[in-house]
């Protein structure tokens, strides 16, 4: 499989750091009792084979809803009040169009700056820290607002109560500022990657201009607006593909993996995370895990992860982490930063 890291900025001294951390999980418990119903695979299945116990569903809330709750929490603990750019990592879109991104700016009081949209699947927020570090890198901006929103619940069939299962809503953010490149809290190099040739392991087929044109042509035929998904297809790729996107990430950092800390990874599915700690020799914890109370939060589960585990004081200054993620696209990417002193606000509903 081809991967590229991106290459160091022109001013190498140039770096993008972490100023703040902002979280935002919705009210709505859905437990495995309530999901499941009088099913007989019930509430011990589902926590043997994927982990999870509950998720947050966002009852009357959209994508951009909840970004706006997470991107104002990290503005606040970063401290500021304006930003230079907005990036929206999302695969549930409120809108085919207009971007959200604009919107999150509007309603965060940001004013007219420069906002886009990142479609990159459950990689969306790795690929979102490598735009907007070469962004900052490179001077075009001196901060970036990051947020990775994503109301999947809205593009599950109903009738799936397995995938209705493994995912639930959530959004994180983080806000960016220009610094020095080997400061704490600046990205280190990016492992970004992708293979198309397996896109439709994973894929919502209908909403899009493919399906509307196949839909032209033949009206009477059913195209699925629902997310399907080959889960035992992508697991058994999504432990190798990160194992092999975190190594290179550590090699552009110069760590063995004996001197990496915690590992924060796309919360997939617990067998996967656990499948990352075995396959890289880790020790029970150095893998951090919140799926068992949260689900898959798609682009969501990594900045959620890392904003908790800030509050909490698990990921304390001085400790060397990697992040990493895996999913539609295929697309996948990790990096790596010493963490720094930093501020998180977490809303848990």
């Amino acid at each position: 499989m081809h991967t590229s890291a991106t290459p160091p900025a022109p001013d190498s001294g140039r770096g993008a750091v972490l100023s703040g951390l902002g979280a935002y999980l919705p009210p709505r418990v859905l437990t495995n009792a309530e999901l499941c119903g009088q099913r007989s695979i019930g509430d011990e299945w589902i926590r043997t084979r994927i982990g999870v116990a509950s998720r947050r569903i966002a009852d009357g809330e959209s994508t951009v809803d909840l970004a706006v709750r997470a991107g104002r929490h990290a503005l606040t603990a970063a401290g500021a009040s304006a930003v230079d750019a907005v990036v929206l990592a999302t695969i549930s879109p409120d809108r085919l169009l207009p971007a959200g991104a604009p919107e999150v700016a509007a309603r965060l009081g940001l004013g007219t700056v420069a906002a886009f949209d990142l479609a990159s699947g459950c990689s969306g927020f790795l690929y979102g820290l490598g735009v907007a570090t070469s962004m900052i890198s490179a001077g075009t901006f001196g901060s970036v607002l990051l947020v990775a929103s994503d109301v999947f619940s809205a593009f599950l069939d109903p009738e799936d109560w397995l995938m209705s299962a493994i995912f639930g809503d959530g959004a994180g953010a983080v806000v960016l500022r220009a610094g020095g490149a080997g400061t704490p809290g600046a990205f280190g190099l990016f492992d970004l990657g992708s293979d198309g040739a397996q896109a439709d392991l994973l894929e919502i087929p209908g909403g899009g201009a493919r399906a509307r044109k196949r839909l032209l042509a033949a009206p009477d035929e059913a195209i699925s607006s629902y997310f399907r998904m080959d889960g035992p297809a992508v697991r058994k790729q999504a432990v190798v593909g990160m194992c092999d996107s975190v190594t290179r990430a550590l090699g552009g950092a110069g760590w063995s993996l004996g001197e990496l800390d915690l590992l924060v990874a796309h919360q997939a599915n617990q067998r996967i995370l656990d499948g990352l700690t075995a396959e890289l020799g880790l020790a029970p914890g150095q893998v951090l895990s919140h799926i068992e109370s949260y689900g898959n939060t798609a682009a969501a589960s990594v900045p959620v992860l890392l904003a908790q585990a800030a509050a909490s004081g698990t990921l304390a200054a001085g400790r060397r982490v990697a992040l990493t993620a895996y999913g539609a696209g295929l697309a996948w990417g990790s990096t790596t930063l010493v963490w720094p002193e930093v501020r998180a606000v977490v809303e848990d509903g």
